[in-house]
């Protein structure tokens, strides 16, 4: 098949080349955004008088039928014609002949394929920050449902001290309130139109860069037309963008992993989110958590992927840069599968609230709050540190919880303690004690719901 840029040579391309480099096995499901923004580049050349109004019409009712030919699973895509863009542009030329060869008038490749991810990336963003929004409604909701649900806080993975399991699940609607503040973002800077910017030079015809952006409902015109065509930022930050949901989602998945262990039987995961093995029969596995877990390092060698591609690159357009796509396809799927599997699991977790509770009634996990209590009757807080692990240490070596201890062995280690220690040693008194923005407070966690839910609701 005869290629359109066959006139500069003698002889036909390889077959091994045309395999190797062709992208339509991937790129064509960009023909959605490479139809629109033909459309918009025809009309912009017939109000500036390049095409007539025939052609135009013609033009259009092409890229109509191609469309509908997509859509029913009719068209052919074929390799030897390399991309999305050439497959359209072959299929129209064979539909309205003439009218259809002038539709690359004033255009590139180079400009098209930047116009398409853009165009792509702009609906596939705002699916996502969509799919985050619905996310946090979910963990708002188990927030509202285990407000009074007591359990361990870790750091090291060492029991640290007591807080609300509301609070713990809020601390990841916080974290995917930044990933969709970020997307929000990158929105802007995906929102940008390149399309008129030609090869890499601009072109010496009449055409309105403005009028076609406004077609397609961008933001506004790229300024350069070099960068226009070799900037691949935009998607570096969805990839970034994409690393970043995988790694909030991936530290979830490794709780939900490790509570559903009977080590720690904090949770109960749903069959219809576990599966078996195939040897033992007692086994039930959290696969979806482990393969977030497993899938998250892929979606960082994506980014990787072209962030190595890009940094070597002379202006403007290079061939490499076609390797952008596969690796932003990737991230968008999988993180888009990613929030869907956990917003569809997480409200059929079992949370094991007695097991909870009784973890966090022990590791002198109350420890902290004895040694603020020693701060108020005004004992320095080094001093006070220091009294507190004297304390905990005779614990250990009589076998005791400080709430077990009496006040005279309280009293061996300071004469400041009296029977007021008693109500800040328990899993409830230490978090009804915390006053502190943003504690772990029952009344602290009701205005983070408030908070979040107010950002929920703004558009």
């Amino acid at each position: 098949m005869k290629k359109p840029w066959a006139g500069r040579f003698k002889e036909k391309t390889a077959k091994t080349l045309e395999e190797f480099s062709q992208s339509i096995s991937f790129d064509k499901r960009l023909w959605q955004e490479d139809i629109e923004g033909s459309i918009a580049h025809a009309k912009m050349l017939h109000k500036q008088g390049i095409i007539n109004k025939k052609e135009l019409e013609k033009i259009l009712k092409g890229l109509s039928e191609i469309e509908r030919e997509i859509k029913n699973g009719k068209f052919q895509f074929k390799e030897e014609l390399e991309d999305i863009h050439m497959n359209i542009e072959k299929a129209l030329i064979e539909k309205v002949g003439q009218a259809g060869a002038k539709l690359h008038t004033a255009r590139s490749r180079n400009d098209q394929v930047v116009t398409d991810l853009r165009l792509y990336l702009r609906k596939k963003v705002k699916e996502i920050i969509e799919k985050i929004r619905k996310l946090q409604k979910t963990l708002l909701s188990l927030a509202e449902k285990h407000i009074n649900t007591i359990m361990p806080g870790y750091t090291h993975m060492q029991k640290a001290q007591p807080v609300l399991l509301s609070h713990h699940l809020l601390a990841y609607a916080w974290m995917f309130e930044r990933d969709k503040q970020r997307l929000k973002e990158t929105l802007k800077r995906i929102n940008q139109c390149p399309l008129g910017s030609g090869a890499l030079a601009g072109s010496s015809l009449p055409i309105d860069r403005e009028f076609t952006a406004k077609e397609l409902n961008f933001d506004i015109v790229i300024p350069n037309s070099m960068d226009a065509v070799s900037d691949r930022d935009f998607v570096l930050d969805v990839l970034y963008c994409g690393a970043v949901i995988m790694m909030h989602l991936s530290r979830l998945a490794e709780e939900l992993i490790l509570w559903s262990t009977d080590e720690f039987s904090f949770i109960q995961l749903p069959d219809r989110f576990s599966t078996g093995s195939s040897m033992m029969p007692q086994k039930k596995n959290p696969d979806p958590a482990e393969l977030i877990r497993g899938k998250t390092g892929r979606v960082y060698g994506n980014l990787i992927s072209l962030l190595t591609t890009m940094k070597g690159l002379p202006l403007t357009y290079n061939r490499d840069m076609q390797e952008d796509k596969e690796p932003v396809f990737d991230t968008i799927d999988t993180v888009t599968m990613s929030l869907k599997i956990v917003d569809e699991m997480l409200p059929l977790v079992e949370f094991n609230k007695e097991r909870m509770n009784h973890q966090a009634q022990r590791g002198y996990i109350t420890a902290t709050d004895l040694a603020e209590y020693l701060v108020r009757k005004e004992v320095p807080f080094r001093q006070a540190h220091e009294i507190t692990g004297k304390i905990v240490l005779y614990c250990i070596e009589k076998g005791k919880e400080l709430k077990d201890l009496t006040l005279e062995e309280f009293r061996n280690f300071s004469h400041k303690i009296d029977e007021e220690v008693y109500s800040i040693l328990t899993p409830l008194g230490s978090i009804n004690g915390k006053s502190s923005y943003g504690s772990t407070s029952k009344e602290s966690v009701k205005e983070q719901i408030r908070l979040l839910r107010k950002s929920l609701e703004e558009k």
